[in-house]
């Protein structure tokens, strides 16, 4: 039964990555902002197992077997742990449909997944933006890097990237804090890559962690816990990052426990007047109005939202006119590179446990000199070099003074790459409602249907040959690839679903992330992606986010929206 209604300037769905964005920039320009979170209240420093160790885990960090049941997809990714099992949802409570197996790993609290993800920032290039035009596929990015650079330059000063400039045109740099140093082995491969394979680069990863006090937010104590959560805001996330900022507007006001099931069309005057919710705790049905709506419940959360807004106008979804809404579904594939032995260096170590590898930035498809026959678009490397520790004894029989005291030692140098490869958009890697069943709330389920194709498989082999190749290059020994295609979702990139185009006809989304056919709607999560390129793509939403609260601001001063 519907209960109350509520009147906003701004209401923002979802307080991840990009809706901690969308928040910040609309209570910073005045706007009276509504943020409406389905999961639990989580406040910057409410990290209950940020300071625990091990030992001081029941299971020792292990999931028990009734948890397991209770977390059977997040669980597949081999993610989460007993030290972090309250940021993922439970998956019997939000059920989904896999037509094809997809990896639909979720947080449901204040921050969403910024309290999870990997946190790697690189800027895409005009080498993403131009290619689906070029190639003849899908439809045309509607911007270029000019477009968004100032805003990648915005967000990334307040964020906080640490990186190293290396002057690429298909990997622009960033508004870099220092770069985090890599290790004696990583310098010696970087070294022996870039002197043997040209065009190929090798640098520190450029990672949304502090290397020094940042904006009241304290620098990384290298204990790689974020995961957890990070007492020191040392790396960005909502929580230490964006919604600190707009609460001190005073204009940020944040419901949690809010299930949005639809945006509310108005016929009459052609816009969205607002959006339903239903209370996870009570059950009770509330309505929020705005004069503009922020869509950033993540790609497949804000699609189910579009999904389920019927009306008259919009029997399919709103803003659904080109039927593209829930199509061209995107992850990232991975699970494919090289490992090997590195003998020597073995006086030297390190300190710490940094929460960052390196990068290999895209060398494939770049030039004619690049150019590829058996497949489009390219791949780059994440991954790193250690010294092996004491849990190399675990499977050993041995036992004694002498066998511990031998675990105590460093041992041998590892080092290892990690391919993560361009998804093309396919219009029927898709999702849509299945009504015939019902989640907790008696909302529709999901039905998810997306499979990697026959060029991300032909991609796979060189990404596994050229890791081995270059490891081989190096010196090391006991080289050896795998190739282990995984479902879609496990990289946790989904993208696209509700893509940008300049064609009302074949897109949801204008330039700005705008609803062609509902102008006072904006989606700037994944969902608006037109494609995927192969960089983690966080850092963009974040700056297609900023851009477009800029824009819709703008407008409202113009009431055009």
């Amino acid at each position: 039964m519907l209960k109350q209604t509520y009147t906003y300037d701004a209401i923002v769905i979802g307080s991840g990555i990009s809706g901690g964005w969308a928040a910040k920039e609309l209570c910073e320009k005045g706007l009276k902002t509504l943020v409406l979170e389905r999961g639990n209240s989580i406040s910057h420093g409410d990290y209950p197992t940020a300071m625990m160790d091990t030992w001081d885990f029941p299971h020792r960090g292990k999931l028990t077997p009734e948890e397991k049941k209770q977390y059977h997809v997040q669980s597949r990714t081999g993610f989460i742990r007993e030290a972090n099992k309250h940021h993922y949802v439970n998956d019997l409570e939000n059920p989904y449909d896999e037509e094809e197996s997809f990896d639909w790993i979720r947080g449901y609290h204040t921050g969403g997944r910024s309290l999870m993800w990997g946190r790697q920032c690189y800027r895409w290039s005009d080498l993403d933006f131009e290619a689906n035009l070029k190639e003849g596929i899908a439809v045309d990015w509607p911007i270029r890097y000019k477009d968004l650079a100032p805003w990648y330059d915005y967000v990334e000063r307040f964020a906080g990237i640490s990186g190293q400039k290396m002057g690429l045109d298909h990997l622009p740099d960033s508004q870099f804090l220092p770069p985090m140093e890599m290790n004696c082995v990583e310098k010696e491969v970087k070294k022996s890559i870039e002197s043997q394979f040209k065009g190929r680069y090798m640098t520190i990863g450029r990672t949304a962690h502090l290397t020094q006090p940042h904006n009241g937010r304290g620098k990384c104590q290298f204990r790689n816990r974020c995961d957890r959560g990070c007492p020191y805001g040392a790396y960005f996330s909502s929580q230490s990052t964006t919604l600190p900022a707009a609460q001190a507007t005073g204009n940020l006001t944040i419901r949690h426990d809010s299930i949005v099931s639809a945006i509310i069309y108005d016929d009459q005057n052609q816009r969205a007047s607002g959006v339903r919710v239903i209370d996870a705790q009570t059950e009770e049905v509330i309505e929020f109005k705005a004069r503009i709506i922020f869509c950033n419940a993540s790609t497949l959360g804000s699609t189910f939202i579009l999904l389920n807004s019927v009306s008259s106008r919009f029997p399919n979804g709103l803003g659904n006119d080109s039927d593209q809404l829930g199509r061209n579904l995107m992850d990232h594939h991975y699970n494919v590179g090289a490992g090997g032995d590195f003998n020597g260096l073995e006086d030297k170590h390190y300190k710490g446990t940094r929460p960052n590898g390196i990068y290999i930035p895209r060398f494939r498809n770049i030039d004619k000199a690049s150019h590829r026959d058996d497949y489009i678009r390219g791949f780059g490397y994440q991954g790193g070099a250690r010294r092996t520790g004491w849990n190399r004894g675990i499977r050993s029989a041995a036992f004694g003074a002498e066998f511990k005291d031998a675990l105590l030692k460093p041992g041998p140098w590892q080092m290892y790459l990690v391919g993560f490869g361009e998804c093309l958009p396919y219009e029927d890697n898709r999702v849509k409602l299945n009504k015939d069943k019902q989640d907790k709330w008696g909302q529709p389920v999901l039905s998810i249907n997306a499979t990697f194709r026959e060029n991300e498989v032909k991609m796979r082999k060189d990404m596994a040959q050229s890791a081995a190749e270059m490891l081989e290059a190096s010196g090391l020994k006991n080289v050896h690839s795998w190739n282990d295609l995984h479902a879609v979702g496990k990289c946790i990139h989904e993208m696209g679903t509700a893509r940008m185009g300049n064609d009302p006809k074949t897109s949801v989304l204008n330039k700005f992330g705008q609803m062609h056919a509902v102008p006072n709607v904006f989606v700037t999560d994944g969902a608006c992606m037109t494609s995927s390129a192969c960089q983690n793509p966080s850092l963009t939403y974040m700056a297609l986010t900023a851009r477009a609260a800029h824009y819709a601001v703008n407008e409202m001063k113009k009431l055009t929206i």
